[in-house]
C-alpha cells in the first residue's frame, strides 16, 4: 500500500502588520481560534499542553483531532504540535520579524486517517488542497481582524 497517497504537506506564509510578539500571543491561544478563524469550529483545551480541535472548510466534511504541544518557544517564535485523530502528523507556526510587521509561517505534514478522506485520497487531492488553501486564507484574514481589535 502506498502510504504517500494519504500524506499531505502544506506551507503557508502570512505577512501581518503586527509585531511578532503580538502574533505569537494570538497563535499560542488555540482555544481562541474559533473566535477569529471561521473554519476552526471548536477548540477545547484538555490540559496545559493538549486540546481537541474540529475544523471544517468549504468541502462538506469536518475533521477532529487532538493537538499536543511538543514545542513552545516564545523567544524563537515557534509553536509546534503533534496531531492525532482524523489526521495524524505535526504542524508548526514560526513567527519572525518581517519589515515593519511579522511573518507567520505555517508548516504541516499529516497523513489522512479519516475513512471518507482516504477513499477519495487520489481523485480528491486537488480539491483537498484548494480547501486547505481557502481555510488558510480565511484564517489570515480573521487573524488580521483579531490583531486590530486587540
Amino acid at each position: 500500500m502506498d502510504w504517500n497517497r494519504y500524506r499531505y504537506r502544506f506551507l503557508s506564509r502570512w505577512p501581518l502588520p503586527a509585531p511578532p510578539a503580538a502574533v505569537y500571543a494570538a497563535l499560542e491561544r488555540a482555544e481562541d481560534y474559533p473566535r477569529w478563524w471561521p473554519q476552526v469550529r471548536e477548540a477545547t483545551r484538555l490540559d496545559d499542553t493538549t486540546g481537541v480541535i474540529t475544523i471544517r472548510s468549504l468541502l462538506p466534511y469536518a475533521m477532529t483531532f487532538t493537538a499536543r504541544e511538543v514545542r513552545r518557544d516564545p523567544a524563537g517564535g515557534v509553536l509546534e504540535i503533534a496531531i492525532t485523530g482524523d489526521i495524524e502528523g505535526w504542524a508548526r507556526w514560526t513567527v519572525t520579524a518581517h519589515g515593519s510587521g511579522s511573518l507567520a509561517r505555517y508548516e504541516q505534514v499529516v497523513d489522512v486517517t479519516k475513512p471518507l478522506l482516504r477513499t477519495f485520497a487520489v481523485p480528491g487531492r486537488p480539491l483537498f488542497r484548494v480547501n486547505h488553501r481557502l481555510m488558510m486564507r480565511a484564517g489570515r484574514r480573521g487573524l488580521l481582524r483579531h490583531l486590530r481589535a486587540v
